[in-house]
């Protein structure tokens, strides 16, 4: 298993105290990128997942109590599927709760799908509505991110949709009413989380000796905020923002 770091007392990513494990590699590429140094799949560290789970397990006796466990994201953690799966194999023996932070830019193949049997709750990334405006954003298409959403929705998994919101790019609001209408058509979503766009890893694509390509856009105001909530909010899903940025250790 390729990793980019951990953090051994998450509370954002997932309910309760959470070992979170940051995945090495990612096929979006989105602009506002704040873990731009974990896109290389070929880079991070090389960790036996046996060795991860020893570590995860010196942390039990406090994530246990909190109804917390251990959350992959990334990146995007479903690149490494075979060692997530074996991830979350070990984690269940402790009796943890496993979580799963995707982009769902994947097809769901027979190991997906044991990666999800094992998987207590995902918490999907949703970038955009607008299958062209998602590519301008992302790199990628909406499609198979929306093919994705469907399957979870079948399934019947515990839902947290997260959401960036992008002033300029994420705003508009025939695009927001479409996401929110999508959303709404999803079974199992538990929490929506509008996350405000910040430039705090603009530091890492300039340590990469790359350009940021959002330059100086400032985050969203309250306004914006409010009015992407209440497209959601006019849909009855179960609203959660702040107007401070969401920040994963990584």
């Amino acid at each position: 298993m390729r990793i980019h770091s951990v953090e051994t007392f998450g509370t954002l990513d997932g309910p309760g105290i959470r070992y979170v494990v940051f995945l090495q590699g990612c096929p979006l590429r989105c602009a506002y990128c704040h873990n731009r140094d974990t896109w290389d799949q070929r880079g991070g560290t090389v960790t036996r997942v046996t060795d991860l789970a020893l570590d995860i397990e010196r942390y039990a006796g406090f994530l246990r109590p909190s109804g917390g466990g251990v959350t992959a994201t990334g990146g995007e953690p479903l690149l490494q599927a075979g060692p997530v799966k074996e991830l979350f194999a070990l984690v269940r023996t402790m009796n943890l709760s496993t979580a799963l932070d995707t982009s769902g830019y994947v097809t769901v193949t027979p190991l997906i799908r044991e990666v999800l049997d094992l998987t207590d709750l995902v918490i999907l990334d949703l970038k955009h509505g607008d299958d062209r405006a998602h590519e301008e954003l992302t790199g990628v298409s909406f499609k198979k991110i929306r093919a994705f959403a469907e399957t979870l929705s079948r399934l019947g998994k515990p839902l947290w949709i997260r959401h960036v919101v992008v002033p300029g790019h994420t705003t508009r609001p025939a695009d927001v009413q479409s996401l929110a209408a999508f959303v709404s058509r999803l079974k199992g979503v538990q929490r929506v989380e509008l996350l405000p766009y910040h430039e705090l890893g603009k530091h890492k694509w300039e340590a990469l000796g790359e350009t940021y390509p959002l330059g100086n856009l400032r985050p969203p105001s309250q306004k914006e905020m409010r009015d992407v909530a209440s497209a959601f909010h006019d849909r009855n899903l179960p609203v959660h923002y702040s107007e401070g940025p969401h920040v994963e250790s990584s």
